[in-house]
Formats: C-alpha cells, structure tokens, sequence
C-alpha cells in the first residue's frame, strides 16, 4: 500500500519535510507482509492476468503475488527502502519481479503498456488536478481492454486520517469517465496490522475502452 494512514505517500511536489522514504522508517501499518485478502481473491480467481503494474508498490506484496502466478510484474514506488525490501524479498522467494523507483504521477513517462495496474491504497490520497493527473498517466499505460484495479479507503471509514481522501462512490463513477468502464465498486477491507478491523475501502474494478 502507497499511502500512509498518517502521512500519504508523497510525490516529489508534495513531499514537505518527510519524504516517502521516512514513512518505512518503521514497519507502516499497511505493511503486512502478504498480499491484501481482495487483491488475492482476485488472483485466485484469475482477474489479474497479463502485464502487471503495481503503483505504489511498497514493499511488493502484490507484484509478488503476481510473479508467483507466472505474470510479468512490476512495481512503482518513490520509498527507496521499500523497493530493497521488495528486491529482497524477490531473490529469498526465487522470483523474477520488477521494481523501479517511480514517481506514479509520470506513468506515462515509463513509455510502456500493461494489462492490468494494481493499485492499494494510492489514488485516495490525490486530490484536485493531482487526480486527474494520476488518471491521464493510467489512461496512458493500460491498453484499451486492460483493467485498472484498485482499493481506496471509503467514505463510510470513521475518523480522521490525514491527507487521504475517504471516497464516496459516485466520487469515484466521476474521476473515471472519458476513456473508462466502470465494471463495479464494492464494499472491502484494506488490512492493516493496526486494527484487527481494517479499514471500510471499496474494491473498484475498471476497464480503459
């Protein structure tokens, strides 16, 4: 997961005094060191297939998890740390996976296509013309017929939580029109080692036509 449930993962431009670096200084509660229940149910389902990007990788559960069914997966992040834990857990698993430190606001950049991008925990933190930012750069990288699937934090999630943006759905319907199918958004879980609750999130499935 990308975002911090205290301090978002930041892009360069939005860092301020603590980098995403900082946010591994310790283990963060989104860390569990397994892939999320919803991203693997879909795995095991054979949702995700193809080329895989996951943005905001962390610490690469999910590119893993990818790369142990055989796909080819990479994985974007801007925390250093994060991405030689990932490169290590890949060479203790026996498993070929990419990582590339990446800013996810500049996909288009990588100048490459996928299949499906994964994404937990990374779009509920941009807001305003970051957003849109964001959707242009996947628009960019998905092929027309691949998926984008993601987990963000839902509006029915009591409490604060600092720079993440609790979504509702018809917030979400509305960042992904021109260029999109909204396949479904579902009520989910994101996990955390924090609350044995987890966090109330949607599971969005979209599709770039």
């Amino acid at each position: 997961m990308a975002g911090s449930l205290r301090h978002p993962h930041h892009h360069p431009d939005s860092a301020g005094p603590s980098g995403p670096d900082d946010l591994y200084a310790s283990p963060p509660p989104w860390d569990i060191g397994r892939p999320q229940p919803a991203f693997l149910a879909l795995a095991e389902a054979g949702a995700i297939q193809g080329r895989i990007l996951d943005a905001g990788c962390g610490t690469g559960e999910h590119v893993l998890m990818c790369a142990g069914l055989g796909l080819d997966a990479t994985g974007v992040d801007l925390a250093s740390p994060a991405l030689r834990n990932a490169e290590e857990k890949a060479r203790e698993q026996g498993r070929t996976a990419r990582f590339l430190h990446w800013d996810a606001l500049k996909l288009a950049d990588l100048r490459e296509t996928f299949d499906t991008v994964l994404d937990c925990g990374l779009f509920h933190i941009f807001g305003g013309t970051d957003r849109a930012t964001y959707v242009d750069n996947l628009r960019a990288v998905i092929r027309p017929g691949g998926r984008y699937l993601m987990l963000c934090f839902s509006d029915r999630q009591p409490g604060e939580w600092g720079r993440v943006h609790k979504l509702a759905r018809d917030e979400i319907e509305a960042s992904f029109t021109e260029g999109w199918r909204v396949d479904s958004i579902e009520p989910s879980t994101i996990d955390i080692t924090t609350d044995p609750g987890g966090i109330r999130a949607w599971l969005v499935a979209l599709t770039r036509v």
